[in-house]
């Protein structure tokens, strides 16, 4: 069956080593990590007192806010994603519509696992208080998780679907194919996709009390986050956003628009929380059948596949994931792909990492070049029983991939694989 190609046409990110797509892309390829100390997290008692967190001043948001939209703004999440969702929508070519008549082919699909924490928090003491008259007029906006994809359709002036999606780790990877499949059942044209992740210790304080995060390493918070790695001790907190726009090529070719990548498919699927799969552990067999109808939907073969971008979160995990995909592929050895996982610089941005995750994929085709892990020297003993170690390179690569698998997994045993390929 011949689908509607869907191309990549604009992106978007903020993270913690870049907050628009150039410093990002050369810190990737850098080796930069933005893993620091923070100071508000030792004031709290966290085992764990660094994160990824993104850094920029606050006039910088007169950029893409006016003085009504900042005033009782109190949402990093929201902040993030319209930064990045905006930065991607214009890095396409675009511009906000400005008539009475929406964009009817244009949508948005954004998710985020919470949004506006601070501004829920804020919100509680002012209800508890009796203050409920001075809570302000943005407070739901900000607090609802749809709020993301709702202020950027309204920014735009999207006619088509406009939601957010929610579905824990996997949830930008899932944005991306929600919108894949939009466009390629001919519903829409051009999708605005990604996702956001508020940042700070109300999101933060629920992993670090379920031990997963590492603690050694507050006085050296560059060397934490350490996927694949004998010494891993723990995922490292991040926070963010990522966005792309996706367009039939259709609309892509007739505007003339740069073209970053295209997407070929992927698949979203759970293992049930059963075979060993938990709230918290994936259910492998699910992991595999995800990667295989991934490739199946794109109808390529497994040896077409030059570069994993995996979730690899630096927990004992990794291992299990390396695992799953050599069972899925069929490949070992020296026969493996390359394979990176971007957290090894930004830690592990949650909802939004997979969307981050994304942009790093497609700016690899199409830069080419494939990222290094960094704090990856001392390779897991059991994955390096797997896969040959120069398929884990600790610095960047030059080299052209032609098609790279991103695969998000998610807290809920929920999986997500997307398969990208160099535009030709």
């Amino acid at each position: 069956m011949n689908k509607r190609r869907v191309v990549i046409t604009g992106l978007g990110v903020i993270s913690s080593n870049g907050t628009n797509v150039s410093e990002f892309n050369s810190n990737v390829q850098k080796g930069v990590s933005g893993i620091c100390y923070i100071e508000e997290l030792k004031r709290l008692n966290f085992s764990c007192q660094i994160a990824g967190l993104p850094i920029y001043k606050k006039e910088y948001l007169n950029n893409y806010f006016n003085s009504i939209q900042l005033k009782g703004l109190s949402a990093s999440g929201m902040e993030y994603g319209v930064m990045a969702g905006m930065d991607a929508w214009q890095n396409a070519g675009f511009s906000v519509n400005k008539s009475n008549i929406p964009f009817w082919d244009t949508g948005v699909i954004f998710g985020t696992g919470i949004l506006g924490v601070d501004k829920f928090r804020e919100a509680i003491y002012k209800v508890d208080n009796g203050n409920v008259r001075r809570l302000g007029s943005t407070t739901v906006t900000q607090t609802m998780v749809s709020g993301i994809s709702a202020f950027l359709g309204g920014m735009i002036g999207c006619g088509n679907m406009v939601t957010t999606n929610s579905s824990a780790c996997s949830t930008g990877t899932e944005a991306i194919l929600m919108a894949y499949n939009r466009i390629t059942n001919n519903e829409a044209e051009v999708i605005l996709a990604g996702s956001t992740s508020d940042s700070g210790p109300y999101v933060w304080g629920g992993f670090d009390a379920m031990r997963i995060l590492p603690y050694k390493y507050n006085d050296n918070p560059t060397q934490a986050s350490r996927p694949m790695s004998a010494t891993a001790s723990g995922f490292v907190p991040g926070s963010g956003a990522g966005a792309l726009v996706l367009e039939s090529l259709e609309s892509a070719k007739k505007r003339g628009a740069t073209i970053y990548a295209e997407i070929l498919g992927g698949h979203v699927n759970s293992g049930g929380q059963r075979g060993g799969g938990s709230m918290t552990a994936p259910n492998n067999e699910a992991v595999q059948r995800c990667i295989r109808k991934a490739i199946d939907n794109a109808s390529i073969q497994s040896e077409d596949i030059d570069v994993i971008n995996g979730h690899l979160t630096a927990t004992i995990k990794d291992v299990d994931e390396i695992q799953n995909w050599c069972e899925a592929l069929k490949r070992k050895g020296e026969d493996f792909p390359y394979i990176n996982s971007l957290k090894s610089m930004v830690g592990h941005c949650l909802a939004a990492s997979g969307s981050i995750e994304s942009v790093a994929t497609v700016l690899q085709l199409k830069e080419n070049y494939v990222f290094g892990n960094i704090n990856c020297e001392d390779l897991h003993p059991e994955i390096a029983s797997l896969i040959n170690r120069e398929k884990i390179p600790t610095r960047t690569l030059d080299f052209s991939p032609n098609i790279i698998a991103k695969a998000s997994f998610g807290f809920g045993d929920v999986n997500a694989c997307v398969i990208f390929k160099k535009y030709s």
